[in-house]
């Protein structure tokens, strides 16, 4: 058995991770040449601005998948030890042969799992890998997961259990895997399940990030995920859909206790561009640009769900601003400042190692209105010098500070105390001071 040194597993994800994800523009059907033309853009147009992750989502071990459907008893690509495999007509490299490739382009690659074992294991009574045990001996059959009927739960107290999460985790990592996305894990929450995760990774001589699915985390087990995984989700797969963005305020500044570096509450996923098997995404530029605002000012992980092969110039420029990006990956100590019943939030961060803070201003109603913000709670002083990130452009305060912000926008700003002598209109220039 290999054994990883003692290293804190935090320390694989120093940053949120950034990448894509096949689920919202493919749901079960994505194949590997269609894999493979997301991550040629990725390699072209993103990968320069931090974009590494390419994630193949759910059923790619199903042959026969459609769209975003699962069949109940559907026959599965799958190992005499039950562990699943990569369907063979739409990966017919197999995955360490994806591995290398997306290696071969400097990108990191991220596969997604269901909880358990398969139901198909335990009907042909697979032998779990090393050991005298078999599927039926540590498949708990009362446990499944209500929306998709693969997989039963395994009982984590029967001899057996964890030497098939062990032999999954060791597969994984042989074929180069860099992110695992396990699903079913999270609502209810699967404390035994995630543990045995967590060991199985260390042992599987890999450094692979982990990220539970779906949400709702339960709040309650913050400080037990926060020392288990890299990135867990904090809602239900997150779709185009205002009410549902508005949701995700609440719930980011709920889970601030438990953001640290490696540690990250996931809003998921941002469905922008061209999703859904077609169609385009329903938010306007105005939501756009909030999700990419808020997801950066509360370090969520930036996962793009859309069609990188269809990827339009004003999606584009929503995820290749480095300085809104840079909120994302270098800020710290990010919180929420205020929210008022009118619908105006901000948030602050701090930038370590520089004079400056962010601000992030919302205006949660459907039209134009101010959002006052003190800067003296976010930067001490009486002049400020602020850079607004989406624009580039610098302005100056020594009063009052409110940006008037369209309905359904944000604003996000780069804040220091104004220096004598320094210009409030300077183009460029690193705040260090």
């Amino acid at each position: 058995m290999i054994f990883l040194p003692l290293l804190d597993f935090h320390a694989w994800a120093p940053r949120p991770p950034m990448g894509w994800n096949s689920w919202d523009c493919f749901g079960t059907t994505v194949t590997q040449a269609q894999t493979l033309a997301e991550a040629d853009v990725m390699v072209r147009d993103l990968k320069r601005f931090g974009w590494r992750l390419i994630t193949v989502d759910i059923q790619w071990y199903e042959p026969n998948s459609r769209g975003y459907n699962y069949k109940p008893g559907a026959t599965l690509a799958m190992d005499a030890n039950g562990r699943l495999l990569p369907a063979t007509n739409k990966f017919p490299g197999g995955f360490r042969r994806m591995g290398l490739e997306l290696h071969r382009r400097g990108l990191q690659f991220g596969i997604h799992l269901m909880r358990g074992i398969p139901r198909q294991a335990v009907q042909s009574n697979a032998t779990v890998l090393g050991t005298p045990y078999s599927a039926k001996d540590i498949a708990d059959t009362r446990d499944v997961c209500p929306w998709n009927s693969d997989m039963y739960g395994v009982d984590m107290a029967k001899p057996g259990a964890q030497a098939y999460y062990d032999s999954v985790f060791k597969l994984i990592a042989s074929w180069g895997v860099d992110f695992v996305k396990v699903d079913d894990l999270s609502r209810p929450y699967h404390r035994a399940e995630i543990e045995a995760i967590r060991k199985a990774i260390d042992r599987s001589g890999r450094k692979i990030i982990f990220s539970t699915s779906p949400g709702e985390t339960p709040l309650s087990a913050g400080p037990h995920i926060r020392e288990n995984a890299n990135m867990w989700r904090i809602s239900d797969d997150f779709w185009d859909d205002w009410n549902a963005l508005e949701e995700q305020f609440a719930r980011l500044n709920a889970w601030t206790p438990y953001r640290e570096d490696g540690a990250y509450p996931d809003s998921d996923m941002l469905p922008l561009g061209v999703i859904g098997l077609g169609r385009r995404s329903h938010f306007t530029p105005d939501e756009g640009r909030t999700l990419i605002t808020l997801w950066c000012i509360a370090r969520s992980p930036l996962i793009f769900g859309g069609d990188l092969t269809k990827l339009d110039g004003a999606t584009n420029a929503l995820i290749t601003n480095p300085e809104v990006l840079a909120v994302d990956q270098q800020s710290r100590n990010n919180r929420q400042l205020f929210r008022t019943s009118d619908g105006k939030v901000a948030w602050i961060a701090d930038a370590p190692g520089s004079n400056f803070r962010y601000l992030a201003v919302f205006n949660l109603s459907s039209t134009a209105q101010p959002v006052e913000v003190n800067l003296s709670d976010v930067v001490s002083g009486h002049a400020w010098r602020i850079r607004d990130l989406w624009s580039g452009r610098y302005v100056s305060s020594t009063g009052a500070f409110a940006p008037v912000v369209p309905g359904h926008g944000s604003e996000l700003f780069r804040v220091s105390r104004r220096w004598s002598g320094v210009s409030a209109t300077a183009s460029s220039g690193s705040e260090t001071r």
